[in-house]
């Protein structure tokens, strides 16, 4: 039986609205939410600057809100047409300016920071996160767990001391519930200190979870907590 090829086309648009939805149930596989210790920025070859509202609390700042993939990949700029927009996220500007604080040189308000941080990662999220939701869902997190008292608990001080990298996972995991991932860098000495914590959040962004993967952080067994 001969069939007309127009005869297939309600059935596509039937179908492709389908295999849409699935594709972005299925953008990607969890979160890294990743926090930062400034006096490890700061204490590198490359310095840093403070931002224009003056320098930020001696604690872990809010790097980023990734989404990731189960095999270590991570999706970016999903979204050229979804721009960053102060004005979405306006409420929540002055709690940006304290736990998400830039840097980066030369000085500045932040705001190039956050541009990027969305058009990167944030527009990859799309599928369960708003421009709003995106960045309220990151300081919400932040108040959820709180590195550098955990930290301190374990007696690991910002001190310049050198800990155990061991101590410092066991210390978060103990506070957290959850192994995270530590990232290092290195001071002009070339030591090794603790720049980043990664934890893992599922892709409501509202749970913690154990990380499916995690980065590789180039750390030695023993590493500098620099002063901030």
């Amino acid at each position: 039986m001969k069939m007309n090829i127009f005869s297939f086309i309600p059935i596509l648009f039937i179908i492709l609205p389908f295999f849409a939805v699935l594709s972005s149930a299925q953008d990607f596989d969890f979160f890294y939410f990743v926090l930062q210790w400034p006096g490890s920025y700061c204490d590198t070859k490359q310095s840093c600057c403070y931002p224009t509202s003056g320098k930020p609390a001696a604690d872990f700042g809010i790097h980023g809100l990734w989404p990731n993939y189960n095999d270590g990949s991570y999706p970016s700029n999903c979204d050229p047409d979804s721009s960053y927009n102060t004005s979405e996220i306006r409420d929540l500007l002055d709690r940006m300016r304290t736990n998400w604080p830039t840097l980066a040189c030369p000085s500045s308000d932040g705001s190039k920071f956050w541009e990027h941080e969305w058009e990167k990662h944030g527009t990859c999220s799309e599928s369960m996160l708003d421009q709003h939701s995106y960045f309220a869902t990151a300081l919400n997190l932040k108040n959820q767990v709180n590195i550098l008292q955990s930290l301190k608990s374990a007696g690991i001080e910002p001190d310049g001391g050198f800990y155990s990298l061991t101590s410092i996972k066991n210390a978060i995991r103990e506070a957290t519930g959850f192994t995270p991932g530590i990232e290092c860098n290195v001071d002009e000495s070339r030591n090794s200190q603790l720049y980043q914590v990664y934890l893992c959040v599922d892709t409501s962004g509202s749970q913690l979870i154990e990380c499916p993967v995690y980065p590789r952080g180039k750390c030695s067994s023993r590493v500098e907590f620099p002063a901030f």
